[in-house]
């Protein structure tokens, strides 16, 4: 049997989550704002992102954030190259901005600002056991990943089925330490983990 490509997972993956029940959808969101502040020292610096329609999650898991962090950052794109950053003061301080995005209104960081973090939460349509992490293809999250520090902890957040057996991966892809999932919490990807199962 052939392996699917990006594409089709894409595509896969969006097809479930727009079929998914409005019950379902916020059932998921209540459990995932209720699951992502373990393990977060108060105080640090962690990097997350504003939730779209389709991703797991709402404004409540980044409110979540603050109210544990001290500061958390939030992606504002410029193109091309890696994502910049902002801190999150809340969702009256958020603005539309390029590719369905809400962006919040204060001062720009520069991408390399995601070193303070030591926790950066990532958006994914999946991510297998190993790490690989498929997202939407447009490469910000890969172009802006090597520039976090070496023992950042890297957390995607999925739905429960998008955490899979295998993508498909390519040589520029980073991969995740740990996904966040509705119904697991927090399970450790790669090697190590493979290693305990």
């Amino acid at each position: 049997m052939r392996a699917q490509t990006k594409t089709e997972w894409r595509q896969l993956v969006l097809s479930s989550r727009r079929e998914a029940s409005r019950e379902t959808r916020t059932s998921e969101d209540q459990s995932l704002v209720e699951l992502v502040t373990g393990g977060l020292t108060p105080g640090q610096t962690v990097c997350a992102y504003i939730p779209t329609a389709l991703e797991p999650g709402n404004l409540g898991l980044v409110d979540a954030l603050r109210q544990v962090a001290g500061r958390v950052l939030v992606p504002v794109t410029r193109e091309p190259g890696p994502l910049y950053w902002a801190e999150y003061r809340g969702a009256d301080h958020l603005t539309d901005a390029d590719f369905g995005l809400r962006e919040p209104t204060g001062p720009v960081f520069e991408p390399h600002e995601i070193r303070t973090a030591r926790t950066v939460f990532v958006p994914a349509l999946a991510v297998d056991r190993r790490g690989v992490r498929l997202g939407r293809g447009a490469g910000f999250y890969d172009r802006t990943l090597g520039l976090a520090a070496p023992d950042t902890r890297l957390i995607t957040v999925v739905r429960d089925e998008e955490l899979v057996p295998e993508l498909p991966e390519d040589p520029h892809d980073v991969r995740m330490g740990w996904a966040l999932t509705p119904g697991s919490g927090l399970v450790q990807l790669g090697e190590k983990a493979a290693d305990r199962a």
